[in-house]
């Protein structure tokens, strides 16, 4: 579950393959309204427990001409974990699961960018969730890029981008059998340009 720190993160580092032929770097910013992780993880196998994490902030730094030279930095407040249920939401802020109190927040820093073609991408970085520093490959689309709607005024870049993550690289791990262990990450991010 700790997975879905991830993000978060993550998350942001979608800006990163923009269509856009400027050459000077550009800086966006991540929109915490329409940007969003949802993990789940087995429960005994009978379904798959879902949660989200919300208000993801951070910056994407990237020349579109040169995706290697990009960086990304994201941060998830762990306080937005909701699995639905006030009561489930308060066992899983506790230092067994997500030890929101000791570690509010969950960051992903990338480390390199693989494009595969023109809206693919692989997005490598290290995610820092409950003292531990793990690293993450997002498998990312990008989805749009533009001002498709009249009230923008930046341009914005839509992604999704997924990962799997095993709770017990960052120590969780009880009930072994009843919790999976594999947690499936789906990060959907908006990004908008900002002023250089």
């Amino acid at each position: 579950m700790t997975t879905v720190s991830v993000r978060f993160v993550c998350v942001g580092v979608l800006g990163l393959f923009g269509t856009v032929v400027e050459a000077a770097p550009q800086h966006w910013r991540i929109d915490p309204v329409h940007s969003r992780v949802v993990l789940k993880v087995s429960h005994a196998g009978f379904s798959d427990s879902m949660a989200t994490l919300s208000a993801i902030s951070g910056e994407i730094k990237f020349d579109p001409q040169d995706w290697s030279s990009a960086q990304v930095q994201a941060e998830i407040p762990l306080h937005t974990l909701d699995f639905g249920h006030a009561d489930w939401n308060r066992r899983m802020a506790r230092d067994d699961f997500f030890a929101v109190k000791r570690y509010p927040v969950a960051r992903f820093v990338s480390t390199r960018v693989i494009g595969r073609d023109e809206t693919h991408a692989e997005v490598h970085g290290v995610l820092y969730f409950r003292g531990e520093e793990v690293p993450v490959v997002l498998q990312v689309q990008r989805n749009a890029l533009g001002r498709k709607l009249p009230w923008i005024i930046h341009r914005r870049v839509g992604y999704s981008a997924r990962a799997t993550l095993l709770r017990g690289d960052f120590g969780i791990d009880r009930y072994p059998g009843v919790v999976g262990d594999e947690v499936y990450i789906d990060l959907q991010i908006e990004a908008e340009r900002s002023r250089d």
